[in-house]
């Protein structure tokens, strides 16, 4: 089997550790990056990783070497690098608004650089792998998985790690095993909800609910008073922080003066320079003990400079292999293939259609064609989304209010308007005003990006 990966980003080794060391029946994997100097880099690591496997670890010079006789392709492209996440987060924070990649206006900005992109990829892949999975980690993935299964013929889910990280946190907050928990999840892409917990068939909601140790422990900052979770009775995963607490988030970014783009920034930079120095000397034993520094300075960091005000420069090293962690991102994408290339149906959280098989709708709230993040038994002919019936009331209208926002936002991305996207923005949830979108709008395009040369 060849699986591809478009975009090699810094999560790029870990992501082929875990290809590599799962039995998935993988000989081949293909590396393609606009940065032909970033692919090869990946490509070495990659190498050294699989160096008892028998994998053959490729970079491919063009995305149609890369794509050919594959049978999954991984999206994982960042359209403008770290610099862009930088500069659309710089500009949210500066007018009011927590900087975060993949909600509110940087999120708005991101996903209007990424759709063009993503659709360009998936006709690729319709050209030269028809019949390809594609297996989108892509941010905001719900919104790019949503632009390719509505604008293209490509087969495609998208996964993400967050709602299967609130399980674990869950499960190691009752101290029971992972493998015996069961979570009754729901939601749109980084705007998910759990609303029952069982272990072994035994509900254990109440008891979560109703302890506020338990209740901090899932989460790596304090993000949410315990009265709203116990309010909502449901568990949200940790984004939405930056719906219920926008204005704490902002506040918490205003007294360090940075955005979390900003410091990953920084750190990106010194790994990307070691990694380089180390690769060039043939030291890749020296370059992967620097990638796994460099994963649990960022893992140890995350959330903590919007839920606690700390900066990523005063956390010590998390004290795990992020190689062998029981979830994470290369864990996610392992599961998605193993599924979509199996007989036997495995379960697993994925973003889809929300008419996707006899249970249609999944979410009776949403029109079918609306990308949904909800459980999936899957198999090789694709997921059955899990029937998850009417949206509590607690939650309902902002769901509907996100996801229009996010249609609207995928019109905006291909009709190129200015006032289009204006309007989708200011159906955000977190933005809420015109005269807001109009201003970061105003100074998105004053920014001179080449990829909004053609937006009018």
């Amino acid at each position: 089997m060849k699986v591809s990966v478009i975009g090699c980003g810094l999560r790029t080794p870990l992501l082929l550790h875990g290809l590599t060391a799962a039995n998935l029946g993988i000989d081949a994997v293909s590396l393609y990056d606009i940065e032909p100097n970033r692919s090869r880099m990946m490509q070495q690591l990659g190498s050294s990783i699989a160096a008892q496997k028998p994998v053959r670890m490729m970079a491919s010079a063009t995305i149609e070497a890369a794509l050919r006789d594959s049978q999954f392709v991984i999206s994982s492209i960042r359209v403008g690098n770290i610099e862009a996440r930088m500069h659309d987060e710089r500009l949210a924070f500066e007018l009011g608004f927590a900087g975060q990649e993949t909600t509110g206006p940087a999120g708005f900005a991101k996903a209007l650089r990424t759709i063009p992109v993503a659709l360009e990829h998936a006709r690729a892949v319709l050209d030269f792998a028809p019949g390809a999975w594609i297996v989108n980690f892509t941010n905001p993935a719900g919104m790019v998985t949503q632009a390719i299964s509505t604008y293209t013929k490509a087969k495609v889910v998208g996964i993400c790690d967050t709602p299967s990280e609130l399980s674990f946190q869950i499960a190691r907050a009752l101290k029971e095993p992972w493998q015996d928990l069961q979570t009754d999840y729901f939601g749109l892409n980084h705007l998910g909800w759990i609303r029952a917990v069982r272990v072994r068939g035994e509900d254990r909601t109440k008891q979560l609910l109703g302890n506020d140790e338990l209740l901090a422990s899932l989460y790596p900052a304090r993000l949410f008073p315990f009265p709203l979770i116990r309010a909502l009775r449901l568990i949200p995963t940790e984004y939405l922080f930056f719906y219920y607490e926008q204005k704490q988030a902002w506040q918490n970014q205003k007294r360090l003066g940075v955005t979390r783009g900003e410091e990953l920034g920084i750190l990106n930079r010194e790994v990307l320079d070691r990694l380089d120095t180390a690769v060039e000397g043939a030291n890749l034993e020296g370059a992967l003990a620097t990638y796994r520094r460099y994963l649990n300075r960022r893992n140890a960091s995350y959330m903590r400079l919007d839920g606690a005000g700390e900066s990523a420069f005063s956390r010590e090293d998390a004290p795990w292999d992020p190689f062998e962690g029981a979830t994470g991102y290369h864990r996610i994408a392992v599961d998605a293939i193993r599924a979509l290339s199996g007989s036997q149906p495995r379960s697993g959280i994925l973003n889809v259609p929300n008419c996707t098989g006899p249970n249609c709708p999944a979410i009776d709230d949403l029109p079918t064609l609306d990308v949904v993040e909800v459980p999936c038994s899957t198999t090789r002919d694709g997921p059955i989304p899990q029937k998850i019936g009417h949206l509590p009331e607690a939650v309902r209208g902002l769901v509907i209010s996100v996801k229009t926002y996010e249609r609207l936002t995928i019109q905006a991305a291909l009709s190129r308007s200015w006032d289009a996207a204006t309007y989708a923005l200011m159906q955000n949830p977190i933005v809420g005003s015109w005269s807001a979108a109009e201003q970061y709008i105003r100074r998105l395009a004053a920014g001179g990006s080449e990829y909004f040369r053609e937006f009018h």
